[in-house]
């Protein structure tokens, strides 16, 4: 562990830590933004499951406004243009998720970051643990993590955990538990780890 935790340490104390520096005041930003901007955020990770980031950011900026106002089946139709894997399911589930819109903001305020991805995934059709946990970093709440396969490989390269089969929700939070480690150790929040690590894995630093 404390061989990762001096790698991220370094690119802290890089060009990287402004580059996600930068990063984290786009989130703080999104998060005090208006409803349909929130909106927005979750509707770009609920395209994210199962599909590549850089890929759903181009989705998340041609569609726009689309995703608060298109009906169904020209969302769907406007996702499969964009060659999006899966455009009749996700267009159904953000079809569905806006009935949340005016709720977002009570809800992101109403409790704790646990309590509120908890919520997330109960009431948000398509939100799983990890995406849950991308909308939330994406709107200011730093102190949950974004478990992937990204995340997976470094931490089982590095020998901190064993190779899940499987992401029950028991698993991701034992991960969470080791991942909090590392950011206690290093001294920063698990948000602003998560973008050191992808960049360790990617060699970039996306939202």
């Amino acid at each position: 562990m404390d061989s990762l935790v001096s790698d991220v340490v370094a690119l802290r104390d890089s060009w990287v830590g402004e580059l996600v520096e930068s990063r984290l005041v786009e989130f703080r930003k999104a998060g005090s933004g208006v409803p349909s901007r929130l909106f927005r955020e979750l509707c770009f990770c609920l395209t994210t499951a199962n599909c590549g980031a850089e890929s759903c950011l181009v989705v998340l900026d041609e569609v726009g406004d689309g995703f608060l106002l298109l009906p169904e089946d020209e969302l769907s139709s406007r996702l499969r243009e964009l060659g999006y894997r899966f455009p009749n399911r996700r267009a159904s589930f953000i079809v569905e998720a806006r009935s949340h819109i005016s709720s977002l903001e009570g809800v992101l305020s109403s409790g704790d970051s646990g309590e509120v991805r908890d919520w997330l995934v109960g009431n948000v059709r398509g939100l799983g643990l990890k995406e849950a946990s991308h909308f939330l970093r994406n709107v200011g709440f730093f102190d949950v993590a974004i478990i992937d396969f990204h995340i997976i490989d470094l931490l089982v390269g590095k020998g901190l955990i064993k190779r899940p089969r499987s992401l029950s929700r028991r698993r991701y939070l034992e991960v969470e538990g080791v991942l909090r480690k590392i950011a206690d150790k290093a001294k920063m929040s698990l948000g602003e780890l998560d973008l050191y690590l992808w960049y360790l894995e990617t060699g970039k630093v996306l939202k």
